[in-house]
């Protein structure tokens, strides 16, 4: 069998040979690590991304069969963005940087995680017309349609997913969590409701432009970190009055050209979230980050059955302990896989610290679990 064909027939419940090896991609400080201790070439961690040819030289030398970061799409965001330049330079070294979305970050030197939001433009109604809604319009030159003209996943041996664009992700990402709680709770449920309307219709026309050249793709995905550690960063009541809608128009628009599998990439505690996502279409969750909350997959297919897929859930912390630890995790994803439904994935990017031999030896022994 293909990888392609073991990883969607998991997830239609169809009959595989053997469970694939599949990854979420890389830090780079890992990368980099792993060049330093003589692992991997210089080369690959300095050009890696997800899917490209040095992604693919990278699944050779460890075992992975392949990245499930397969994805087209086109422009479907800011169109043209906010210029990224930096706006003032302070005194312990940080960087007020304005960002491709208009939001104000701080950026401090030596520091890669997620930089602090300072602030941001989409306030009220005059920045959302005169800064934001005219970037927010649907334009042909979004779609390359001569390309997705003589687009077919079925040239490929992977799954090749269909990105379908952010409902709210996206907008808390121009807004920040302040000021998105701000808007939805205090200042303008109009305005903040326009805004959500208005993104989404532009990113439907954009799947429905992309769909309509005959391209073809194994599965449609949204990406929309909307959660943290403690759950939703919005009320599941206004997540559903808002957002629903927009997840069921397209994942309608994907099943009327044949896509039956959508997934969703969210980071953190999503479990109140499921239920709309469900209801709407989306059918796949990724990447069922198992972090310091413990597994989320098997509660909730006891909860909401067959219906619900995941790609995800294995904890890459274990990649930074010893072979113990990934027997005792491979063990337990054992359990998962039995459910059906449940592709096994490292649930994020692997970090630094990550030991490249702990990594080799899952994606060998991964392999071996039949079904």
């Amino acid at each position: 069998m293909t990888n392609k064909e073991r990883a969607l027939n998991i997830l239609r419940y169809k009959p595989v040979d053997r469970l694939p090896a599949v990854h979420f991609g890389y830090w780079g400080e890992l990368l980099h690590e792993w060049a330093a201790q003589g692992k991997i070439p210089l080369e690959l961690a300095r050009n890696w991304g997800d899917g490209n040819d040095y992604d693919k030289e990278l699944d050779k030398i460890i075992g992975w069969d392949f990245n499930w970061q397969h994805m087209r799409g086109c422009s479907n965001g800011l169109y043209p963005g906010f210029e990224h330049k930096v706006l003032e330079v302070l005194p312990d070294g940080a960087r007020r940087v304005q960002t491709y979305t208009g939001v104000i970050e701080r950026v401090y030197p030596g520091v890669t995680s997620i930089p602090a939001e300072d602030d941001y433009q989409l306030k009220d109604r005059e920045a959302f017309e005169t800064l934001y809604r005219p970037k927010m319009q649907y334009r042909p030159e979004r779609v390359n349609r001569e390309y997705f003209a003589s687009f077919s996943a079925d040239t490929y041996d992977v799954p090749v997913g269909l990105h379908l664009g952010s409902v709210l992700g996206d907008i808390r990402n121009m807004t920040s969590v302040v000021g998105m709680s701000y808007l939805m709770y205090d200042e303008d449920e109009t305005l903040f409701a326009d805004i959500v309307d208005t993104y989404a219709e532009m990113q439907y026309q954009c799947v429905e432009e992309i769909l309509k050249t005959g391209a073809k793709f194994d599965f449609g995905h949204f990406w929309e970190d909307i959660c943290f550690n403690n759950g939703p960063l919005v009320s599941p009541a206004k997540f559903e009055e808002y957002c629903a809608k927009h997840y069921k128009r397209r994942t309608e628009l994907c099943r009327k050209y044949g896509i039956d599998l959508v997934s969703l990439d969210c980071d953190g505690v999503i479990g109140q979230l499921i239920p709309i996502w469900l209801e709407n279409g989306v059918n796949v969750m990724f990447p069922l980050e198992v972090g310091t909350w413990g597994d989320q997959f098997e509660a909730a297919r006891k909860q909401y059955g067959p219906a619900l897929r995941g790609v995800g859930g294995v904890d890459k912390k274990v990649f930074a302990q010893d072979k113990a630890a990934v027997d005792a995790e491979i063990e337990r994803i054992k359990r998962l896989v039995d459910l059906g439904g449940f592709l096994p994935c490292p649930d994020h990017r692997l970090p630094p610290g990550s030991k490249f031999e702990l990594v080799q030896y899952y994606a060998e022994e991964i392999k071996k679990i039949r079904l």
